[in-house]
């Protein structure tokens, strides 16, 4: 479709708007992406330009010079537009694998989770949120920005994956509490309709083993709703979520239990299938969450993408 566009008509007008509303973009430009899918992204531009008699841009292809001199980085930023017209920033590593964790990098999972929060943020709306796993925070992130959360407990264990989400939640704008989870309990008992008319919710940072999070700190933490993305994809890791929901389950101080949700995507029918078989030993039920109407975020969509509703 672009190459005839610029086939058909003046090429480098075209150009330039895409290029000043991509790369050169005031976000972009504050934020960039990384080194390489720049460099890749101008690249086939120019292909498809010089695939066609369009009169040539020199701001093409001096923008690709001066990327071709930087150096390259092993972290870039990624932005994410929001329904809201807000924008989700992030500082992700280059690599899949990085400082011996898949964790500083944003899986497709994530979004698709994110996507479906938005579309019900009502399940969010004035909540406690804790997401297990939140890795470098796009779903949280998104979700805080969105859906008006009380108060959003992110969590995960990986010290270097701690530190980046820490980073990216500063990034857009957010503080950080102290983390002390009962604080935010007992200060917003009684304080509904402050909590409602806040523009931003109470955030903490936890660092939490699944293995052995102890009695307090779930006591502390008291979510009303649980969510985690990708964190079903090894019999080692699942065995020690379950357990994980299991004793949040048992250590609520007699509330209401949490409603849980959990976004995977399915690579091994065999794990999935491990999943389920497990929660239903130890009596957790589930159900599939219909699929959402469409998408605002890009990624592969994939029919193996799947949410779970988990009853503890």
């Amino acid at each position: 479709e672009l190459e005839q566009k610029l086939r058909t008509g003046p090429g480098s007008p075209l150009l330039a708007d895409i290029l000043h509303k991509t790369i050169l973009h005031p976000l972009c430009v504050k934020y960039p992406p990384s080194t390489k899918y720049r460099r890749c992204f101008l690249t086939e531009l120019i292909k498809k330009h010089e695939s066609t008699a369009a009169e040539p841009l020199d701001e093409l292809y001096d923008t690709l010079a001066g990327i071709l001199n930087e150096e390259e980085s092993t972290h870039g930023y990624k932005n994410y537009l929001l329904p809201t017209g807000e924008c989700v920033t992030l500082s992700e590593s280059v690599a899949i694998i990085s400082g011996g964790t898949t964790g500083l990098v944003t899986w497709d999972a994530a979004l698709h989770l994110a996507d479906w929060a938005i579309e019900n943020s009502s399940v969010f709306s004035n909540r406690t949120v804790l997401e297990l796993g939140s890795g470098i925070g796009f779903t949280g992130i998104a979700i805080c920005k969105s859906c008006n959360p009380k108060a959003y407990i992110f969590s995960d264990y990986h010290r270097c994956v701690l530190k980046q989400l820490t980073e990216n939640i500063h990034l857009n704008g957010f503080v950080v509490e102290p983390e002390t989870p009962h604080h935010l309990q007992t200060e917003s008992q009684g304080q509904e309709a402050e909590a409602t008319n806040s523009q931003k919710p109470k955030l903490i940072v936890a660092e939490l083993d699944w293995g052995s999070v102890t009695e307090k700190q779930l006591l502390d933490l008291q979510p009303d709703i649980i969510i985690a993305a990708d964190v079903v994809y090894d019999p080692e890791i699942i065995l020690a979520l379950i357990g994980m929901l299991q004793k949040l389950s048992t250590f609520r101080a007699d509330r209401k239990p949490p409603e849980v949700y959990i976004a995977f995507t399915i690579r091994n029918p065999d794990t999935y299938h491990l999943f389920q078989a497990e929660l239903d030993k130890v009596g957790i039920g589930w159900r599939i969450i219909p699929a959402h109407s469409n998408s605002i975020f890009l990624y592969d969509v994939q029919p193996n993408i799947t949410i779970l509703q988990l009853f503890i």
